[in-house]
């Protein structure tokens, strides 16, 4: 870390402070038992202002009982689901709100209300019940000031109260405020107050550290040693914690911190207490133990500081603007551990969190202003030399040298013909590191001194792979395969010869490995098979074969590695190829490891064995594990640890402490497949929100598991957000409903869309209303939770108004029977079998002539004219209430005909009714309005419901392919959407959903618009 780098990040320490205090961190660092832990820093997942914060800087976080993170800002309260956040602010006259918008602190009560501390309005209770704020007095009988520092339980049903003049107790049951008597020796400011397990009283102030012991009856000082922890308790306490094992943690504004051990002994924390020089330090906002032991420290403007007693530092976790993943800000205002491990920070610059068991997996990513960050963000290949050094070709003629005993990292960088060129290849030969890339070039591996261009003759050939052969280095390259002997400078070639199928493969050879004493090639055309000698004159060659399913998979060879149990594993960019190497004249017989065994891709760039037996590839869209004898794979997936997406360079290793490295296109990913997440608490899947006939539901009456909710006899609308409460990748968790007894199977909510299960107009009846959440990567799992749901009739479908209507019915009926009879009775036998035979044919006539007049010949939806006849009516019926209407119109559908043909036009119509069709509701109208435009009526349908529907529809088509005579055909629509207005004809309704049309047309098609 440089020292421009600690000037711009604005450290509250002076220099030589701030030196010491990154020395102390790395030798903590390398003493901790993980080699990796000074390249692994934390990956946070942000919250901020784009995501609908109300104010940057967020100053509290509390979890409620019911697994909801809430959020206090400087501009409003906020309630976060991991999907969406809902503000609350000051109130607006009619509904009482946040006294003050400006948060101070939060504390969840055991009954799933909220108390709010405020910077100039007191204290506030959210109550769930009807999602209300009471607000409690201030002055005689109320909090002793308006300003509100801290808030800590007394685990009897009260809560301590830390005001700026003041300390006050509050009682839950009664509301009774009373203030307490802190002494002489302190001062009206209280910025922490925490009661022990053991009862006793801590109060930090602006005098310094207090406490109040269980039985006694004043406040005093904790008596504490001279030095810096001394230092510390005289210092303003602004943070005081108990860990799990019963230490006491306190945090100052200028010494730094310091923790009272179990036999009552005070500590400094290494390079973060006192005074050293007459330096000051950050103030300690906050202070939290982590699931492994540690502390996290957070300050302001420092960051966040992490030790575990007696380590010899701290570890500084701080913001790196070039890493998007790295802490959001240095100023650091309060921090979290949920339910599921996580770890919230709330900053200057938004709210973020981390999942400490996310580390299967971990990413080192490229940044200038850190040491051991990677100098560029493409990792073309990865080699580990005899001394346990790992060194990673990267682009530029940038190569990064990883020390893991040292802890640090070293940047070199080819210079002359070499710069600028990827580095695409490694080796150690003869005690150099030979380096590939335009050519080769050589470096001391004690001096780390680069002679360029070492090899005339390959000056200027890229260099795709290098191994070590004895004393020689064996080179691929696009022109075939290098044999260079480094004591002699002998240099002999081979290539492929058409002529001779038993050249080498290719002269493109991406990857060398020794396989027992045989050499293996990967070429780009093939596995060339050398046996015995490096370079021979014959090779044994492998290819794809159509017609053999046993056959290697495909010809482009990505990297090749040995099983445990003798098979050659060889990845290729369709599928991995395993292979018992044949003996006595057997024949080569691959399997093959694609799809069908659960890889997400047949793209796949390296494979690795780690020491339980399972291999481990990269794809160009990921990480997989293999199980060794089943061969089935699974994916990574955030929740491992991989932030990594895509893999295309053939760069893979095994570290020296068997940790697996591949390189990708953003960084270097390390897999431990030794590492096992410990258990934490199971998250439910919840319902967050419910809005009932348009009625929002309040917080405290939201249905959990197997309750009942009833609608009653009006529009029968409902819509449910429900959310899965471990906030961990919420956009890789795939949610999906179904209603039993309504639909046929589940409804899958996209990619990127919020889970919400919306239903509109519901026939009355018992349903039961599923909801389901399912996660990915190594520890897939998935979550449901159901809820019965009853819909009461309207009076026309009770049991009694059928009974009635029924009766009516059949004597109307009778009298009908009775009256065409006497009719009938006079009439001649013949004529009557003749006005019976015609008044059959007429009616199966009309039936036809009704069914061909109505609907359109290619769709069987409502034609035109049907469409408009239905339309009419429902406008006349909905003069009470919202109905929309929304215009479809394929986008481009012209040039669909002319490249495609008319068939492929009319598959194309009817693919894209089918698909409005499954986004219709009961009593939706469905008509061709003309060629490739449809119209859709949606009776009972505010606009923002419309719009939703429409929405949904849009990318349903986007994500539609047509598949025409073999040839996909994308499909897309353009949709205007217009809300009936009072008194609106039928054609005035249509023509602005049509302006609204080509409003989406104008604005790139693909979209919705919504009429003015």
């Amino acid at each position: 870390m440089s020292d421009a780098h600690r000037r711009r990040r604005r450290f509250r320490l002076p220099l030589a402070g701030l030196f010491l205090l990154f020395l102390l961190g790395s030798a903590a660092r390398a003493d901790s038992g993980d080699p990796w832990a000074p390249f692994d820093a934390p990956w946070f997942d942000q919250v901020g202002i784009s995501d609908g914060l109300p104010h940057s800087v967020t100053t509290a976080i509390a979890q409620d009982r019911d697994g909801l993170i809430w959020i206090g800002t400087m501009g409003g309260l906020v309630r976060y689901d991991g999907y969406r956040l809902q503000v609350f602010g000051a109130g607006s006259g009619k509904a009482p709100g946040l006294p003050d918008a400006y948060v101070r602190s939060l504390l969840a009560l055991p009954d799933g209300s909220l108390l709010i501390g405020t910077n100039t309005g007191g204290v506030a209770r959210f109550e769930q019940a009807d999602n209300s704020f009471r607000v409690y007095p201030v002055g005689a009988g109320g909090l002793s000031d308006r300003k509100i520092y801290a808030l800590g339980e007394d685990h009897a049903g009260g809560v301590w109260i830390a005001t700026e003049n003041g300390l006050n107790h509050l009682d839950l049951r009664t509301d009774a405020i009373r203030r307490v008597d802190t002494g002489p020796d302190t001062s009206p400011r209280n910025f922490s107050v925490l009661q022990d397990r053991h009862g006793n009283l801590w109060l930090g102030n602006n005098n310094g550290l207090f406490v109040h012991r269980a039985g006694s009856d004043a406040f005093v000082r904790p008596s504490t040693p001279d030095g810096p922890a001394a230092a510390v308790l005289g210092n303003q306490i602004w943070s005081v914690m108990q860990d799990r094992e019963g230490r006491l943690w306190a945090g100052s504004v200028q010494a730094g911190a310091a923790y009272r051990d179990t036999d009552g002994r005070w500590h400094g924390v290494p390079g973060f207490s006192g005074y050293p020089d007459g330096a000051r330090h950050s103030t300690v906002r906050d202070l939290l133990q982590t699931a492994g032991g540690a502390v996290w420290i957070a300050t302001d403007g420092g960051g966040v500081l992490e030790y575990t007693p007696g380590d010899a530092g701290v570890r500084r976790i701080d913001h790196d603007p070039a890493v998007p993943s790295s802490l959001p800000g240095d100023s650091v205002r309060a921090l979290l551990r949920d339910r599921s491990g996580n770890i919230w920070a709330a900053t200057d610059l938004g709210v973020a969190h981390h999942n400490p068991q996310a580390r299967i997996a971990f990413s080192l990513l490229p940044s200038p202003l850190e040491g051991n960050a990677l100098s560029d963000t493409n990792v073309h290949s990865i080699f580990v030399d005899s001394r346990g050094r790992i060194w990673l070709g990267l682009g530029a003629g940038h190569i990064d040298v990883i020390d893991l005993k040292a802890g640090r990292m070293r940047h070199l960088h080819l210079d002359g013909s070499q710069t600028q060129r990827d580095v695409r290849s490694l080796a150690e030969v003869d005690g150099s590191i030979w380096v590939g890339t335009q050519g080769l070039a050589r470096i001391d591996p004690d001096t780390l001194a680069i002679a360029d261009s070492v090899l005339p003759a390959l000056h200027d050939k890229p260099v795709l792979s290098l191994r070590r052969d004895g004393t020689h280095l064996l080179i691929g390259t696009y022109d075939g395969l290098y044999r260079y002997d480094t004591r002699s400078g002998t240099l002999e070639h081979a290539s492929h010869v058409p002529s001779d199928p038993a050249s080498l493969a290719s002269d493109t050879v991406r990857y060398i490995a020794q396989v027992g004493d045989d050499w293996w090639y990967g070429t780009s055309r093939g596995l060339s098979i050398a046996r015995g000698d490096s370079l021979p004159r014959r090779f044994i060659n492998l290819r794809h074969r159509a017609d053999d399913s046993a056959s290697l998979p495909q010809d482009l060879i990505g990297s090749i590695s040995r099983g445990p149990h003798g098979q050659v594993w060889v990845s290729t960019f369709d599928g991995l190829g395993i292979v018992d190497p044949p003996v006595d004249g057997e024949s080569w017989r691959f399997r093959t490891v694609g799809p069908a065994q659960g890889l997400s891709s047949n793209k796949v760039t390296a494979v690795l064995a780690d020491d339980h037996g399972r291999f481990w590839a990269s794809l160009s869209n990921g990480v997989a594990r293999i199980d060794g004898d089943t061969h089935e794979a699974i994916s990574l997936g955030t929740r491992d640890g991989l932030h990594i997406a895509s893999y295309v360079n053939v760069a893979a290793a095994r570290a020296p402490g068997g940790e697996l490295l591949f390189g990708g296109l953003g960084g270097l990913t390390v897999i431990r497949p030794h590492w096992q997440p410990s258990a934490v608490a199971t998250t439910p899947l919840a319902i967050t929100n419910a809005v009932v006939n348009g009625v929002a539901m309040p917080f405290g009456k939201l249905p959990a598991s197997g309750a009942k909710v009833t609608l009653d006899r009006g529009n029968r609308n409902l819509r449910l957000d429900f959310a899965l409460l471990d906030y961990q990748v919420p956009m890789e968790t795939a949610y999906s409903y179904r209603m039993d007894g309504l639909d046929e199977d589940w409804t899958n909510i996209p990619k990127g869309s919020l889970p919400s299960a919306i239903y509109t107009s519901l026939p009355h009846g018992q349903y039961r209303l599923r909801l389901r959440a399912a996660t990915r990567g190594l520890q897939p799992r998935t979550v449901e939770t159901d809820l019965a749901l009853a819909v009461k009739p309207r009076w026309y479908e009770t049991t009694l108004s059928r009974v009635v209507a029924a009766l009516l019915l059949a004597a109307l009926i009778a009298t009908l029977v009775h009256l065409r009879t006497l009719y009938l009775g006079r009439q001649a036998a013949q004529l009557q079998r003749q006005v019976d035979e015609r008044t059959r044919d007429l009616l199966v006539a009309n039936r036809r002539l009704d069914e061909l007049a109505s609907t359109d010949g290619l769709t069987g939806v409502y034609n035109r004219r049907r469409f408009l006849e239905l339309a009419r009516l429902e406008r006349e019926r909905a003069q009470a209430g919202p109905s929309c209407i929304a215009l479809f119109d394929l986008d481009r559908f012209k040039l669909i005909n002319d490249t495609h043909g008319h068939l492929a036009g009319d598959a194309v119509i009817r693919g894209a009714i089918e698909v409005i069709r499954q986004h219709c509701r009961q009593g939706d109208l469905v008509g061709r309005y003309g060629g490739e435009e449809f119209v859709l009526c949606l009776p009972d349908t505010p606009l923002s419901l419309a719009r939703e529907i429409a929405e949904r529809i849009c990318a349903a088509l986007a994500a539609t392919t047509v598949n025409h005579d073999g040839r996909p055909i994308p499909v897309t629509a353009s949709i205007g959407i217009a809300a009936l207005r009072p008194g609106e004809s039928i054609e005035q309704w249509l023509s602005r959903a049509d302006k609204a049309l080509y409003e989406a047309k104008r604005a790139g098609r693909n979209r919705c618009a919504v009429a003015s």
